[in-house]
């Protein structure tokens, strides 16, 4: 039998000293090749890792060794040899299997290669493009095969974890109803049915609710999702969750099972030991401290309300944004007044892409504050800004006025910056805090209404159920309301979120089991009885029949990865990602289809006109 045709004796990266003497059958791709004084070595590559085999033309056949010589990178090997200790002083200890090598006895090419289209082992010098177009060598890596080794990994704690938990593993459909959750559906049309289309699940999210309602009690699934939104580094058209829904329970008993389902993923990917409980921090604290309802709270940097240390200012623009109910905020930074001119200008830049209008500043010198604006407060007023913010010398102090979303956003986004830029975050380093007591509104400002900051199925906190019914009674009387006046705008919910170094790894909230309160949540944002009827009447019958009390939480498997491997972009921990305009390259995709599958599907395409 050849050696093409024999079966492996072990994998690559399994071979070690223990089998010096054996003849092995190995199996794998060139990763390097190297001719040394007449005796060429080979790197042979497979998931597990690397193992030198040896060609040297004493113990080959000349025309056999002259065919060793032609082995380029990537080409398929089967090679039967000895195994050998390596000589003394060539010893690899930063190789699992850098004691040995060996000496091959027959080899056969299974495949050649093309040239590659880029050097498997400078990866970061190649644009992520050619990475995407070719994903099938880039996932050749051994960093790439590192990160789906803790894929893998991470799905199987999971699942041990649930069934170790009484928790039941489902599938839902992926071919379901358009209903309005948050982000735009992936419309699929229904061949059998002309005109009507299906949507690709944004979320398992009413699935999931009516295993409660039939009785189920504990569901998870690990589960593909899809929206059709805009995207970044850390979102994908379609993404992984895992998705859980427990019965008759409290948050704090869906945060005591996913900590520890966290702890468990830490421990077993990572071999961290996760400190429990986990922080809980609510919405109201985490905005105006960090200015981000997922904060990084790796570092201490916090900032803090001068609204009212404001009043009856002489600068004219903290003056005007009071006079329209706006906000003014700081953030101290210990050691900041040796920022220079061209740093300050750029944190204003940078602040201005977030809507401010402005980056006030304040350097903390020895003997007084130095800022174009120092000369509005007398000492007095100096020393309470100092005491306010905790500001020492050698300090700075930033300020932003506005809106309180532009505030948020640019002195949170600013917080970040900061703390980057000056080595404030630890490496190798995770904090965990749960975000809690969310508004169950927001204001849209591009459609003037207010919607659900999550989903329509979130339940209200019980003490705030009375403030759905004054919005009700009289919608018109609070059209022009301001939001801090908003009935809406107060109703806290029974929602939650993980936050794991400043990014939203897990969302999830007590639901609405009861029709009429869901009834009162419609009302309050536009869904009538007919609406409600028609887009979820499934879900509104399940409630009039028994439904229990119940609550969950989805987590994202992709940006979870992305932490725990200590990558940038969730592009890095799925196998195969669409870019950042939400194509495939390597299957170029998506593509037109010919007039016949449109025409079967009852479909015409109307192409935008050029601008």
């Amino acid at each position: 039998m050849s050696v093409g045709e024999s079966k492996r004796s072990c994998m690559c990266g399994e071979v070690r000293s223990s089998n010096v003497g054996e003849t092995i059958v190995l199996k794998g791709w060139v990763h390097r090749r190297r001719d040394h004084g007449g005796v060429i070595f080979v790197d042979l590559r497979d998931r597990t890792g690397l193992c030198q085999v040896v060609f040297e033309p004493d113990t080959l056949p000349a025309g056999v060794f002259e065919e060793a010589g032609r082995l380029r990178d990537e080409f398929v090997l089967a090679v039967r040899g000895r195994v050998r200790p390596r000589p003394e002083g060539t010893v690899n200890p930063n190789l699992a299997t850098g004691e040995i090598e060996v000496l091959v006895q027959e080899f056969e090419t299974l495949n050649t290669s093309r040239p590659l289209p880029f050097k498997l082992d400078e990866y970061t010098t190649v644009n992520e493009d050619v990475r995407l177009r070719y994903r099938f060598l880039d996932l050749r890596r051994p960093e790439m095969q590192r990160n789906f080794f803790m894929r893998h990994r991470m799905y199987q704690v999971v699942r041990n974890f649930f069934s170790s938990e009484g928790f039941l593993e489902f599938t839902t459909p992926v071919l379901t109803k358009s209903t309005p959750e948050g982000a735009r559906d992936f419309l699929v049309p229904s061949r059998l049915n002309p005109g009507a289309f299906f949507a690709l699940p944004q979320s398992p999210q009413l699935f999931k609710q009516l295993l409660m309602v039939a009785g189920y009690d504990k569901y998870f699934q690990i589960a593909t999702c899809f929206r059709d939104e805009d995207l970044r580094a850390n979102r994908q058209p379609e993404f992984t969750q895992i998705d859980v829904e427990m019965s008759f329970v409290t948050p704090e008993d869906i945060y005591d099972v996913m900590e520890r389902m966290v702890a468990a993923i830490w421990r077993e990917c990572r071999g961290i030991e996760v400190p429990l409980p986990f922080r809980r921090v609510p919405y109201h604290e985490a905005m105006l401290k960090y200015g981000t309802d997922k904060p990084d709270l790796r570092y201490d940097l916090e900032i803090t309300e001068m609204t009212d240390f404001f009043e009856g200012t002489a600068i004219k623009v903290f003056a005007q944004v009071l006079e329209k109910r706006g906000r003014i905020r700081a953030l101290r930074v210990p050691g900041g007044a040796d920022f220079s001119r061209k740093q300050l200008d750029d944190y204003t830049a940078f602040a201005g892409t977030y809507g401010a209008k402005g980056l006030a500043w304040f350097k903390v010198l020895e003997t007084e504050l130095q800022s174009p604006l120092a000369k509005f407060l007398d000492a007095a007023q100096t020393a309470a800004l100092k005491q306010r913010t905790g500001a020492q010398t050698g300090d700075i102090i930033f300020m932003v006025a506005d809106r309180e979303k532009v505030v948020c956003d640019a002195l949170g986004a600013l917080r970040q910056k900061v703390a980057a830029d000056t080595g404030r975050i630890p490496a190798d380093s995770y904090s965990f805090a749960w975000i809690t007591d969310f508004p169950l509104f927001e204001y849209s400002e591009r459609e003037k209404v207010y919607t659900p900051s999550h989903h329509p199925f979130t339940s209200p906190a019980a003490a705030d159920i009375h403030l759905l019914d004054e919005y009700n009674a009289d919608p018109a009387k609070w059209k022009d309301a301001h939001p801090d006046d908003h009935p809406l705008k107060r109703v806290r919910a029974l929602a939650y979120d993980l936050s794991i170094n400043g990014e939203e790894a897990g969302g999830g909230s007590i639901r609405i089991h009861r029709q009429d309160v869901q009834d009162r949540v419609f009302r309050a944002i536009g869904i009538g009885p007919e609406q409600a009827r028609a887009k979820f009447g499934f879900l509104l019958d399940a409630l009039s029949y028994g439904a229990p009390p119940h609550g969950g939480i989805a987590f994202g498997v992709d940006r979870m990865l992305m932490l725990l491997l200590g990558e940038s972009s969730i592009r890095e921990v799925i196998p195969f990602p669409k870019t950042q305009s939400g194509s495939d390259l390597m299957v170029d995709a998506p593509s037109p289809v010919d007039d016949a599958q449109l025409a079967e599907l009852h479909i015409r395409v109307v192409t935008p006109p050029k601008p």
